[in-house]
């Protein structure tokens, strides 16, 4: 059973922008760490960033620090992740996940290991 469901994919130009949007289905999130990760063809799946359930601690991989952002509101339990700058190379199926619940250290949710919701993706495709 899916239950986070991704959208706000699309095709964009180098230098444009997007945002993707993280809800859940069937179930809540509450107090849980939501992560993005994206996974291009062919190559492994890859951090992108994470948000404590507070919203006051984030977490960028190197390759999209100053361009993307990620952010939260509860209330709506929704998780977004602003893409800006896009290149090329951003393209990619982009998946949020949520972490177990628990209190965690930011600087290990770069592992996939843990999360234990994913959704579906959402595909972003930047042309040159």
């Amino acid at each position: 059973q899916v239950q986070l469901i991704e959208s706000g994919g699309g095709l964009v130009q180098t230098g444009g922008s997007l945002r993707l949007s993280c809800a859940p289905s069937g179930r809540t999130f509450s107090g849980y760490t939501m992560g993005w990760f994206r996974q291009a063809p062919g190559k492994e799946r890859e951090f992108v960033a994470a948000i404590s359930w507070s919203g006051t601690s984030t977490y960028f991989a190197d390759s999209v620090k100053g361009r993307f952002t990620i952010s939260r509101d509860n209330a709506k339990n929704t998780v977004y992740l602003q893409l800006n700058s896009l290149k090329p190379e951003d393209t990619a199926v982009y998946s949020c996940a949520a972490g177990f619940r628990g209190g965690q250290a930011m600087g290990v949710m770069n592992r996939p290991d843990r999360y234990g919701y994913w959704g579906q993706g959402t595909q972003v495709t930047v042309s040159s």
